[in-house]
Order: structure tokens, then sequence, then C-alpha cells
């Protein structure tokens, strides 16, 4: 009989801004918090990093939008989950 043990669930909150005087500047991390793993993606997920660059990444490798809000007009979070028990990365 095969038994198997479920991996975690990961999850990631980022905090992000973006510069108010600059219109055509992207979204950059401001904080990151992880619980579990957030491999491959931990190269990308740093403080002054590309807000799209890391979501892009993270929901790559199975993480799914689980909440997003604003904080002020430039400024929020966004946090995401994965819970898959494949170890495909």
């Amino acid at each position: 009989m095969d038994v198997s043990i479920p991996r975690s669930t990961d999850l990631v909150l980022l905090t992000f801004e973006k510069n108010p005087l600059d219109s055509s500047s992207g979204f950059t991390i401001t904080d990151a918090r992880v619980i579990g793993s957030t491999q491959p993606c931990f190269g990308v997920i740093k403080p002054g990093g590309s807000l799209r660059q890391a979501v892009n990444c993270l929901m790559k490798y199975g993480f799914e939008v689980e909440g997003k809000g604003s904080s002020t007009s430039v400024s929020g979070f966004i946090l995401l989950q994965r819970s898959d028990s494949t170890d495909d990365y």
C-alpha cells in the first residue's frame, strides 16, 4: 500500500508600491513574507524587485492569487498560495 504525505501549502504575501511621481514606473516589492517555499522563484522575490516578474514566476509554478488589495493609491498587497502536491519544480 502506497502512502504519501501531502506537501504543505506554500503562502507568499507581497506588499508593493509605485513611484507616484513617475506614471510609467511599475510596482516594486517593498516586503515579502513566505510560509513554506517559493522555489524556484526565490531569487526574484526581494525588496526593490519587480512585482510583475515575481507574480509571473510564482503563477508559472503553481501559485494562485488568493487575495489582493490597495493600501493607498500607490501601494497594496497580494497573497498567493500553492497547495499543489506535485514537486515538478
